[in-house]
Order: C-alpha cells, then structure tokens, then sequence
C-alpha cells in the first residue's frame, strides 16, 4: 500500500470521566473524512497512546475502524518498549481490521543499532499487516539512523516511516537511504509539510489537520497540482495556529480547539494539565480568525 496525502494524527476523545468518548471519535471521524483527509493516524502521541491501556486502545480502535468504514485508511500505533508487547497488541490491531501498524521506537532504554532492527523485524515477521516506522527522537531518546532505515526498508512487510525529527537533512537521508524499495517517508513535522514534499516526502502525518483540515488538505493538493505558490500559502497558513499550541503540554490546546469547533474531546489525561483561561480566550480569539478564512 501506498502512503501519501495528509493522514491526520488523530487525537482520543475523551469523555469528562476521561473514559473513551464514542460519539465524539465518530464526529471527528466523519468531519475529517469529509474534509478530504487521505487517512487517520491513532493511538500517536498526539492520540495519549502512553497514558491508555491496551483495552482503551483496542475499543478506541475499534470504534475509528468502524466507523471509518473503509473510507481512508487507518494507521495504528502499537509502539512500546516491549516487542513481545507489541507483537500481541499488533495482532489485535490486525484482527479489528487496521490496515496498517505504526511502531515507534523504544523509549527510555538507549538500544544498539542491532538491537533495533531486530525489534522491528520480529514485529513484521509476526504481524500479517503493514508496518510503518515512528521516528521521534526528542521524545524517544534515539534516531532511527538511515542505516537502519536502508535494511528494514527491504523488508516486504515496512513500507515506510514517520519522520518528526524536524529535520529535512534526516528525511532526506531516509529517501535516499529507501532508494529502489517500496517505502515512504511521511513528513511527522506540521511546519516542514511542503518542504518535505518538495523533496521526495510522499504525504504528512499532521495533528494540525484535526482542527485545520482544509487548509493542511489544501498544502498537498496544491502540490499535486503543481500551484506551488498557493501551497506555499496554505503552509504559512497554519502559522498561527502552531504558535498557540506552544500554550500547553500536548494535545492540550490540540483538544480545546477541537472542542471550540464543536466537538466534544474533552481533556487530556493526566499528568497534562488543561490551558488556563486565559490562554483559552487567545486560542478562540485564533479560531475565530480561521473560521472566518473558511476552515
């Protein structure tokens, strides 16, 4: 399978028992569909997937993959620091229908090079559906190295990997790395959608395409087109929108904004505290202006 467009890294609504908010995933299901994303990512970090046991997971994927319908695809997270863990959460996924896998690396232990792959390709070899690598070394602790990405991208079962090291030098170093194999890269860096593009990226997993789909959906379609002058456009577009996120820990803003456009999310799950009001008034004050350009 082919990974390309923009896949929204989808947050978890949560009710206000922060138990698993089913109407409000299958409104946010519907609407981004609707505005044309190409897939939905979950269980990210942007979806809590660190603070969610495996039953949460599993019933919140079953009721994306439900809902989704075979409308897009849907990508599941099932990374964690243990591969027996992985492979039996995988397997699940697999079962309720996800069409393909996204492992982030492990955290809090600094594995060798030999010990990553290895990781990778005992999940592949035991899952039936696709994998697609996470890179997220600010918050993992490690880079998956372009080395690394040159043998597991022979691997008839990884067909790619998200990139949100925020550096083009790296994804750059992963497409010529894949070069001749069946393997994206996906740009995991919302500011770098269009450069990513423009140098061999095939599409975005973007959390901002959960409050401003149009505008990030409008970035590639841009591309595809070759306007590259209006994509350019709809990617400092989304500007604004990224400097309000620095107001909390994530997906704290992500939900509010959410919520602002009349889907319920509810909070994120402690230790993330929710923004102040104050804060709250300026990120309104923000939608505002972006529903006025039609989002």
């Amino acid at each position: 399978m082919a990974l390309k467009g923009i896949i929204t890294a989808m947050v978890t609504p949560f009710k206000a028992d922060q138990t698993i908010n089913e109407e409000g995933t299958i409104a946010l299901v519907n609407r981004l569909i609707n505005k044309g994303v190409a897939g939905l990512f979950i269980l990210g970090t942007n979806g809590e997937f660190h603070v969610m046991n495996q039953l949460d997971k599993q019933l919140f994927a079953k009721i994306v993959i439900e809902a989704t319908a075979g409308r897009v695809p849907v990508y599941v997270g099932t990374g964690g620091n243990s591969t027996e863990e992985v492979v039996s959460l995988s397997k699940e996924m697999a079962t309720l229908g996800a069409d393909a896998l996204s492992v982030i690396s492990p955290y809090f232990v600094g594995l060798t090079e030999a010990e990553l792959v290895n990781h990778y390709t005992k999940i592949a070899d035991e899952v039936s559906i696709p994998i697609i690598l996470y890179n997220i070394p600010k918050n993992t602790g490690m880079n998956i190295s372009p080395e690394v990405v040159s043998i597991l991208s022979s691997h008839p079962n990884i067909i790619g990997i998200k990139d949100s090291s925020g550096s083009l030098d790296n994804m750059s170093d992963y497409i010529a790395a894949a070069k001749g194999q069946q393997f994206d890269v996906l740009s995991g860096s919302d500011s770098l959608i269009l450069k990513a593009l423009e140098i061999g990226a095939t599409g975005a997993v973007a959390a901002t395409s959960n409050v401003l789909t149009t505008n990030d959906v409008a970035i590639y379609n841009h591309w595809l087109a070759g306007e590259l002058v209006e994509a350019q456009e709809m990617q400092e577009s989304i500007e604004e929108f990224r400097r309000v996120l620095k107001f909390g820990t994530l997906p704290s803003v992500l939900k509010e904004a959410i919520s602002i456009q009349g889907i319920e999310v509810g909070l994120p799950r402690l230790p993330v505290l929710p923004i102040t009001e104050e804060q709250r008034k300026e990120v309104i004050h923000v939608m505002a202006n972006y529903e006025k350009g039609g989002i």
